[in-house]
C-alpha cells in the first residue's frame, strides 16, 4: 500500500501487468486462430507487427514514470500533511489514462501492417514441382553437434521450405530402419505444418538409417499426372548401413526424379544423450558398453546426390541448406496447376484506425488530478 497523498505504484503495477499478459494472450490466440481457420484473412504489412513490442517498453516507463512521480512527492512533504498539500493524485484516473494510450497506440500499429479480407474466391494458376521430403527419424539424429539437436535443424529446414512453397506440392517420408509415409503429396500448407509437428525420433520402431528404402518409398508418393518436375529431398546425417542408397537414386533418376540431400552433423561426430524429460541420464552405448558416436557420412550423402542428379548441402547451425534446395526445385520443369485462393482482397485497417483514435484522444483529454465532483456533476452543472 502507498502513503496517501501518493500513487499505489505497487498495485497500479499488477493491474498493469495482469492486463499486458491477458492482452499478449488474447492476441497471439487470435492470431494463430485467423492463421489455421481463416485464410481470407492477411496482413499486408507484417513486419510492421513488430512494433507491438513498444507497448511492454510504455508499461515499463508507466512504472517507472510512477515511481519517480512519488519520489518527488515525498520530498514534496511529509506525512499526514502530504494528502493536504498535494490532493491531486488519483490511481484509477492514472492507470485508465494510461491504458486507453497504451492499446490505442496497439491499434493504430496493427492498422499501420493493413489488416485485409479477401472478398471472394478465384482460380488462380500456379507453377510448381511435386517434391517428396524422407527425413531421417533415428535416434542418431538426437546428437547435439548441431544446436539444439539435429532433429531440430531438420525440422527448422523443413518449416523453410514449406514456407517458400510457391504452387508447389510437398509430401512427407519418414524412416529409420524402415520408410513409411507420414503426408501424400498435397498442396495443403497447414497440413504440412501440423504433420511436421508430430516427426519424432522413435517414431518408427525399427532402428537404422535406410535411405534407400526412404527413396523408392518416396518414389511411390508421387502420383501418375502429376507435375513433371519431381524431386526427393533426403535430410539425414547418412549413417546407411541397411541398404545401397545410392542404387536407389540411380532408378529414381531414371524416372526423371531429381535426388538432393541434405547432411545433419559433423565429420567428429557427438554422442547420443539418453534423456528423461529435459534431464540427460546418459549416454547412448553399444553392447561393448561403449558410448556411440554417431558421424556425419557426408562423402555418402553427396554419393547419393550425384547419382540422384541432384544437389547436396550442408546444415549448420548458421543455415540448414535449404536455400540451395529451393533454387535447384526451381530450375525443374513447372507445371501449371489450378488452385483457389481468395481474391480482391479489401483494407480493413480503417476499423481499427478509429478505435486507435479514439483511444488516444480519451487518453489524451483525461486528466490525472483526482476531483471532487463526479461525472454525473460535471455534465448537468
Amino acid at each position: 500500500m502507498s502513503a496517501r497523498g501518493t500513487y499505489s505504484v505497487g498495485i497500479l503495477a499488477a493491474i498493469v501487468l495482469v492486463i499486458e499478459v491477458i492482452a499478449w494472450v488474447f492476441g497471439i490466440a487470435l492470431w494463430i486462430l485467423a492463421d489455421r481457420y481463416l485464410p481470407q484473412v492477411r496482413i499486408e504489412h507484417p513486419v510492421v507487427l513488430w512494433g507491438m513490442f513498444l507497448g511492454p517498453l510504455l508499461v515499463l516507463l508507466y512504472l517507472v514514470s510512477l515511481w519517480r512521480k512519488n519520489r518527488s512527492l515525498q520530498r514534496f512533504g511529509k506525512q499526514p500533511l502530504l494528502p493536504w498539500m498535494a490532493p491531486g493524485v488519483s490511481n484509477w484516473r492514472s492507470i485508465v489514462r494510461f491504458l486507453f494510450l497504451r492499446h490505442g497506440l496497439g491499434f493504430a500499429v496493427f492498422a499501420l501492417a493493413g489488416p485485409q479480407i479477401g472478398t471472394r474466391l478465384e482460380e488462380v494458376k500456379a507453377k510448381g514441382v511435386d517434391v517428396v521430403v524422407a527425413m531421417d527419424v533415428s535416434n542418431s539424429m538426437l546428437a547435439e553437434d548441431l544446436r539444439p539437436n539435429r532433429m531440430e535443424v531438420a525440422r527448422r529446414a523443413l518449416t523453410q521450405l514449406i514456407e517458400r512453397m510457391q504452387g508447389d506440392r510437398l509430401g512427407i517420408v519418414v524412416f529409420a530402419g524402415t520408410a513409411f509415409t507420414q503426408l501424400p503429396i498435397t498442396a495443403d500448407r497447414s497440413a504440412a505444418k501440423m504433420f511436421l509437428n508430430t516427426i519424432d525420433p522413435g517414431m518408427v520402431s525399427t532402428q537404422g538409417t535406410a535411405i534407400g528404402a526412404a527413396i523408392t518409398q518416396a518414389r511411390q508418393s508421387f502420383q501418375p499426372g502429376g507435375a513433371k518436375g519431381r524431386a526427393i529431398i533426403i535430410i539425414s546425417d547418412g549413417e546407411s548401413f541397411e541398404d545401397d542408397g545410392e542404387t536407389a537414386a540411380k532408378e529414381a533418376a531414371a524416372e526423371g526424379i531429381v535426388v538432393d540431400c541434405i547432411g545433419l552433423g559433423s565429420p567428429e561426430g557427438a554422442p547420443i544423450p539418453e534423456r528423461q524429460g529435459s534431464q540427460v541420464l546418459g549416454f547412448k552405448k553399444d553392447k561393448d558398453g561403449q558410448t556411440v558416436i554417431t558421424k556425419l557420412n557426408e562423402d555418402m550423402l553427396r554419393r547419393i546426390a550425384a547419382a540422384g542428379n541432384g544437389d547436396y548441402a550442408l546444415a549448420t547451425n548458421a543455415g540448414t541448406g535449404i536455400e540451395v534446395m529451393v533454387d535447384h526445385l526451381r530450375r525443374l520443369d513447372q507445371t501449371e496447376t489450378g488452385t483457389f485462393k481468395f481474391a480482391g482482397y479489401e483494407h480493413r485497417y480503417q476499423y481499427f484506425l478509429a478505435i486507435a483514435c479514439a483511444l488516444i484522444f480519451a487518453g489524451l483529454f483525461m486528466g490525472e488530478r483526482a476531483s471532487d465532483r463526479s461525472p454525473w456533476t460535471t455534465f448537468t452543472s
